[in-house]
């Protein structure tokens, strides 16, 4: 098996971001295909690991490039590949393996909930004791885009840390297939990008939602880091 890692955007801005920052630090080979700029997913088998990114499709959608990506993460789940699906990439973990993706009770967009509470996620008894959790805490701030969620179905799926409005927020399938509907993945750089790109996000106000990321910047950096590190070590790359 190679030792490289298989990269899989939905849409162009939704990037590794903090990812792609460790794979540089410890000179992991990675190939990257962006689905909304016409590639096709290529077969996971003969990867290390299988990451596969956000967008606004749904992983209900019935597109033929839709199909084939729940066709490949079943094949990844099959082969024990590890997997680490985020926002769009989680869903479609969960329904590829038998679960269901539905409208979410409250679209959960930004820094904080329409109430102005943040958005924390909180690691259930099974998350705590996770390796993909390893040395980390038990509450996390978190940026959510997000309009599903998603339902657990069967005994091979395992719910690892929960939110307030939409209860599953980091999930287990199987002995390695990851999903988180938050994101931990994005930079800086990425931030300021997709405010100026998405639609939900332009209708915020910008000085607040600044203002909210500068205020958990450092613990956020830190934490991604250390997920998508400890992502890596279950995968065998570090």
């Amino acid at each position: 098996m190679s030792r490289k890692i298989l990269i899989v955007k939905n849409i162009t801005h939704e990037g590794a971001g903090l990812l792609e920052t460790l794979l540089c630090e410890h000179g992991i080979a990675s190939h990257s295909e962006d689905l909304s700029a016409g590639g096709t997913f290529p077969d996971p088998r003969g990867y290390s690991a299988l990451v596969v990114l956000g967008g606004p499709q749904s992983a209900n959608d019935e597109t033929p490039a839709m199909l084939l990506q729940l066709r490949r993460i079943e094949q990844a789940l099959h082969e024990e590949i590890p997997y680490l699906g985020i926002c769009l990439g989680m869903q479609c973990l969960v329904k590829a393996g038998s679960g269901k993706v539905m409208r979410a009770p409250v679209k959960e967009c930004g820094f904080v909930d329409p109430a102005g509470n943040p958005y924390r996620i909180d690691l259930t008894a099974a998350g705590r004791k996770d390796a993909l959790f390893g040395g980390l805490g038990k509450s996390f701030p978190v940026f959510q885009l997000h309009g599903e969620t998603v339902e657990l179905a069967g005994s091979d799926m395992e719910l690892l840390a929960t939110g307030q409005h939409c209860p599953i927020q980091a999930v287990r399938v199987g002995k390695n297939g990851y999903g988180l509907q938050c994101h931990f993945e994005m930079t800086n750089e990425m931030f300021s990008e997709w405010c100026d790109i998405d639609a939900d996000l332009k209708g915020m106000n910008q000085v607040n939602l600044i203002e909210q990321f500068e205020s958990i910047r450092e613990e956020y950096r830190t934490t991604g880091l250390k997920l998508l590190y400890n992502f890596l070590r279950i995968s065998g790359l570090v």
